[in-house]
């Protein structure tokens, strides 16, 4: 069974405490008695104890204290910052124990738009654990909770009319953020390199595979087809993902299995919301290829009508030696 949740305040008392033990990068957790506070928790991150904000602690009875210990500084480091995750001793704190457990608590505060800001809506979701727990919707208006571990955050924070107020107050944070970021992140756009080259097909043998690369395109949504002879090829096209390249934009492969011929004409076409017109990447086999093939096929050819000849000198000479000799008269 969970244990109840404690909270963790900014107390004078218990911070002058915390400074004098010699907890280093660690936080004073304090239970019970403000007098004894002890070095129990590593935590990840700078929570800002003056907020009072709920944490999850498996094993800790309320109530639960928390107040950084920063080595002779008397002052709290990154106030305000959210708390991303906890690494926690077992059942019953006790300093000096090794670490035997890990959660992780994560936080997100989520914009979704219709319409541009026609409609805007502000999720806030508290995770633990890889599960979420509870969370704020602003078109309900108030927390819910999504699993028993958020029922008492639930009722705590739909308790408090400011707390509730601030949430629904942040669908305008979005609207502003929307604003600000309109010109660079949703009318930002970068047109796509197109390029094609052969390979030999792994699947198809004696086949020819087509590559067409697309990259350094954004947004995201892009059209590639392939035309042989002025006709869509829709059989043995595959395509990987869409990939992000790691600077805002985008790459995919589209390939096409086939067995080009001198004369057949292909296409890459490419369509992306960064272009006026699509791109047409027009790919032939090369003359280089083409008489390559051509004369592989004759050289093929005369090879196998010089063994034809061959056999068929050796049979009959085998035969003409087997057939017994007339005796004259």
């Amino acid at each position: 069974m969970m244990a109840p949740w404690g909270r963790y305040w900014n107390t004078s008392a218990v911070w002058d405490k915390c400074q004098r033990e010699s907890c280093g990068e660690r936080f004073c957790l304090v239970t019970g008695d403000a007098a004894q506070p002890r070095c129990s928790l590593v935590v990840t991150g700078t929570p800002s104890p003056s907020t009072g904000q709920s944490l999850a602690l498996p094993g800790v009875p309320a109530p639960l204290i928390l107040c950084r210990a920063a080595m002779g500084s008397g002052r709290i480091l990154g106030a305000g910052a959210v708390l991303v995750a906890l690494v926690v001793l077992g059942a019953r704190p006790v300093g000096g124990e090794e670490t035997k457990g890990f959660f992780h608590k994560m936080v997100v505060h989520e914009c979704q738009y219709l319409n541009g800001t026609e409609r805007v809506r502000y999720l806030y979701r508290d995770i633990y654990n890889r599960q979420q727990f509870v969370h704020f919707d602003s078109d309900l208006g108030h927390y819910v909770a999504d699993t028993e571990l958020g029922k008492l955050d639930e009722d705590i924070w739909n308790s408090q009319p400011e707390e509730l107020e601030r949430r629904r107050a942040a669908v305008d944070i979005c609207r502003h953020n929307y604003e600000v970021s309109d010109t660079y992140i949703l009318h930002r756009r970068v047109e796509p390199k197109v390029r094609v080259s052969p390979m030999q097909s792994s699947s198809l043998p004696q086949t020819d595979r087509l590559a067409c690369y697309v990259t350094g395109f954004y947004p995201a949504e892009i059209e590639v087809k392939w035309f042989k002879n002025g006709q869509e090829e829709t059989k043995h096209v595959v395509s990987t993902d869409v990939i992000r390249n790691g600077d805002w934009t985008y790459q995919v492969l589209v390939m096409l299995e086939s067995t080009p011929q001198h004369g057949d004409t292909y296409e890459c076409h490419v369509q992306h919301a960064s272009l006026k017109s699509p791109i047409t990447y027009e790919w032939v086999l090369p003359a280089d290829a083409a008489r390559g093939k051509m004369l592989t096929g004759v050289g093929g050819l005369v090879l196998g009508l010089i063994f034809l000849a061959l056999g068929l000198f050796l049979y009959v000479r085998r035969k003409g030696a087997s057939l017994p000799r007339l005796q004259g008269s």
